[in-house]
């Protein structure tokens, strides 16, 4: 049995991490769960995805001990998209939510940190404990302070505590914290809203957003107007960019055809 669920619903694809105990990924489940992820970007039918764990105690918990005491290596083969499938995947334009149901630690967190939304149920708990056996949250290094205050991410990093949805929230790091048989309601509900939005312009937002991490504002913004990012080319250039401003004229909704 695959350790990786999918479920399709119209134009959302829901992807459910379900490896017992504690849906730890081994480089097998990584390697698939970037294949899962690679299709999704590559499927013009599909817009917005889901991403959670299986159970209700574990999201994820990070990289197999177990399977690495047996001969996974920690530098091994993680596939397409690298750890978990989604951290390195190049040109993910579409939407990606995460819904998590629990235990958020360590490559969990990191691959929660991966998504564009994170709604997380009310028990759920996170930690990045790397620093206590040594090695380092490298993702997380990376992903975490452009998410929340800076020194907030360096205690986390530095300290490897437990915290709770409350305070993840607080800090900003989860959009929405719900009841757990809520969780997915609300990810199912969301995930509607964006499939039926303009997948041209979410594909240029996530273009965009890349390009700016590591630029002056000035040269993003020259790159933006002069059409040298390739999904801003493709939309401005497109039919849904015709169809929004006839649908706002005719005071209608647009009818979004992805091209």
């Amino acid at each position: 049995m695959s350790p990786v669920k999918t479920e399709r619903d119209g134009a959302i694809l829901l992807v459910t991490l379900d490896r017992p105990k504690a849906n730890a990924i081994d480089l097998e489940t990584s390697r698939i769960m970037g294949e899962v992820f690679r299709d999704f970007r590559d499927d013009p039918a599909l817009r917005a995805a889901i991403l959670t764990g299986g159970g209700e105690k574990f999201f994820c918990p990070g990289w197999d001990l177990k399977a690495a005491a047996e001969g996974d290596a920690v530098d091994g083969d993680y596939g397409v998209g690298g750890f978990g499938g989604l951290q390195e995947l190049r040109g993910m334009n579409k939407p990606v939510i995460a819904a998590v149901n629990g235990i958020a630690c360590g490559g969990g967190l990191e691959l929660a940190l991966s998504a564009d939304i994170i709604l997380a149920a009310e028990h759920a708990s996170f930690a990045l404990p790397e620093i206590r056996s040594g090695t380092v949250a490298d993702a997380a290094s990376v992903k975490l302070p452009k998410r929340i205050p800076y020194h907030i991410a360096m205690e986390l990093l530095l300290t490897g505590r437990w915290f709770d949805a409350a305070e993840a929230h607080r800090w900003g790091l989860v959009n929405e914290i719900l009841p757990r048989d809520r969780l997915m309601e609300r990810a199912r509900e969301l995930a509607r809203l964006l499939a039926s939005g303009p997948p041209l312009v979410y594909a240029a937002i996530k273009e965009i957003v890349r390009d700016a991490e590591d630029a002056k504002f000035q040269d993003a913004m020259n790159r933006i107007t002069r059409r040298q990012l390739n999904s801003v080319d493709v939309l401005y250039s497109s039919e849904d960019q015709l169809e929004g401003a006839r649908a706002f004229a005719e005071k209608r909704d647009p009818v979004w055809k992805g091209r």
